[in-house]
């Protein structure tokens, strides 16, 4: 079941700092199934308890996936709870397993980036979509007169 399309012009109201998490692998030979697969499979459970607890901090997840690079953007209540989750049950032994099996293997490539958003510095439109990103995080509002452009979003 699809997620429900607001249509018109939104805009998310971040009223509180956020921490933006990019995470990701990219396949680098395609034929070293057993080299890359474990990687890839380690996220969907981590998705999973991330999505059904709510309290460890991760507001809102949106996963994507190429032909070679899978991408997952997040955005975290705190860089504290981030830090927490990464050396939890779940997390500690997937890296731990990653960075074994990483070790002179190019096969496989990872990535993260993460970025702390004050709140107030961040500008978002979404138009005819479903709650997305930031205002799927955080507060998804309507845009009015007084938000119309990006410059007078940021400078809100």
């Amino acid at each position: 079941m699809g997620k429900s399309i607001y249509p018109g012009r939104f805009t998310a109201d971040n009223q509180e700092d956020i921490v933006v998490f990019m995470i990701g692998m990219r396949v680098n030979q395609w034929w070293a199934v057993h080299k890359w697969l474990p990687v890839f499979l380690a996220m969907p459970p981590m998705m999973r308890e991330l999505a059904k607890n709510k309290e460890l901090g991760c507001l809102s997840m949106e996963s994507f996936s190429g032909l070679r690079t899978t991408y997952l953007l997040q955005y975290w209540r705190s860089e504290k709870d981030l830090f927490t989750y990464a050396r939890g049950d779940l997390h500690l032994p997937a890296w731990k397993s990653f960075n074994k099996r990483a070790r002179n293997n190019s096969a496989v490539g990872f990535y993260h980036e993460t970025y702390v958003v004050p709140k107030g510095s961040s500008e978002a439109i979404y138009v005819n979509m479903p709650r997305f990103g930031l205002a799927n995080a955080t507060f998804h509002i309507s845009v009015d007169s007084k938000l119309d452009t990006a410059e007078q979003r940021l400078r809100r």
